[in-house]
């Protein structure tokens, strides 16, 4: 593994923390990390990335160690792909943190979506950097890899061999086909709003407990493991809220601090799950050393996808690890909106699940809006789950002012004027 500071890029993780986190995501694709180079710069070396006195280092170290692979913890442009390529020669393959990243998701897709967007987010990560070299190696590599020794798989090595031209228009397929998802999903999420059943999408960094946590609250059966990005598809299922109600709680993907911008577009239709819930669910470990490191890059996430303004309960998760009560006392205490649990083991679930409710039903915002004459269903939906005070007919449309509940606000945010105030 390589890891580099560069001074002008300030990162969510140290040097040595980021490194440990790869190796982790290393471990979930099938392979064995064997040893790891740092180098701290001022700046990129624009050919190569890093220094050649450490790519020296490096020579000398992939022949003692008889590393198969190179794992550089930063995105690679195609120009340092390329270079270090024809400077470390063909014997040795090199990945970054984005393609690692990529192909794990590859080997956890379990639906025709997932495994749409995946191809895609890699098409288009590799396109730019189609080289010989790439192809030789994934012949090399021979598909899935892992019997070849590499532990991983990309496209397959005809598709690497196709050119560009080829490759672009397979790209193109590949978007129509998932606007044909979204499109489908959008349906059933109308069919949703139409039905009036608030959505609750789970959040969190990638082995947060996410999945631990819908089994524990749905009695549901979704797929668990103790490795990063074991969930991939979203599942939504149906919960039982105190007074009587019920609303719909979704599992989606975890973040990851660098997260590649590839998967960010190519995850848009599971992506809007998020963005068009009623209120979000951001779960932590909070025994992890990191955790406010990986609340700070969910929340990055959240609003580059343009989700940040959706309301939200902090879930600290895994409190029965936790050496003491108070040390959860002391971290509901940091973080706004917080509920400890353990979704192992069931306990300050009653309480989770009262606090949504709370959310959903029994707080109300006072929110003055202009809503365009077309959204006449959403007029229609404050008059009947709000408490209008306030309706005036302008030219540029209704100005409505009153209270809404708090499973609706997300509903109504593009139409709220900035003088709205929280009672």
């Amino acid at each position: 593994m390589v890891g580099v500071a560069i001074q002008s890029q300030p990162q969510l993780l140290s040097l040595d923390d980021s490194l440990a986190e790869l190796a982790l995501l290393a471990e979930t694709a099938g392979l064995e990390v064997v040893g790891h180079v740092t180098q701290r710069l001022q700046k990129a070396n624009p050919k190569t990335l890093i220094g050649s006195g450490k790519i020296e280092e490096i020579k000398h170290l992939v022949h003692e160690l008889d590393a198969q692979v190179l794992l550089f913890d930063d995105e690679l442009t195609p120009r340092h792909q390329r270079e270090l390529e024809k400077t470390l020669g063909d014997e040795i393959r090199i990945l970054d943190r984005t393609a690692l990243i990529l192909d794990i998701f590859s080997q956890h897709a379990r639906t025709r979506e997932g495994a749409l967007q995946v191809e895609l987010a890699q098409y288009e990560y590799r396109l730019p950097r189609l080289t010989r070299a790439w192809t030789h190696l994934a012949r090399q590599a021979g598909g899935r890899g892992r019997q070849a020794g590499v532990g991983l798989r990309g496209p397959g090595e005809t598709q690497l061999e196709v050119d560009r031209r080829e490759i672009s228009r397979r790209i193109v397929h590949l978007k129509k086909e998932l606007e044909k998802v979204r499109a489908h999903r959008e349906r059933h999420r109308s069919r949703r709003r139409r039905s009036r059943l608030p959505v609750v999408a789970l959040v969190g960094y990638t082995n947060a407990g996410k999945s631990t946590l819908l089994n524990r609250l749905a009695e549901a059966d979704v797929y668990v493991a103790d490795q990063l990005f074991a969930t991939l598809d979203p599942t939504t299922r149906r919960v039982e809220l105190p007074g009587g109600h019920t609303c719909l709680f979704t599992d989606t993907v975890g973040f990851i601090q660098k997260l590649p911008t590839q998967l960010v577009a190519a995850f848009r239709a599971t992506l809007e799950e998020i963005a068009e819930a009623d209120l979000l669910l951001h779960v932590l470990d909070v025994t992890h050393p990191h955790v406010y490191a990986h609340a700070e890059a969910v929340l990055q996430t959240l609003e580059e996808i343009a989700a940040d303004h959706i309301p939200m309960l902090t879930v600290l998760n895994k409190i029965d690890l936790l050496p003491d009560p108070e040390s959860a006392a002391r971290a509901v205490a940091v973080f706004p909106d917080a509920v400890a649990v353990s979704a192992l083991r069931g306990e300050g679930i009653s309480a989770l699940l009262e606090a949504v409710n709370r959310k959903l039903y029994e707080s109300y915002e006072y929110v003055h809006l202009l809503l365009p004459y077309r959204e006449g269903g959403l007029l229609s939906l404050f008059h009947d789950q709000g408490q209008v005070e306030r309706v005036e007919h302008e030219r540029d449309g209704i100005l409505v002012c009153g209270r809404l509940p708090g499973r609706l606000l997300a509903r109504f945010q593009s139409y709220i004027l900035d003088e709205t105030y929280v009672e």
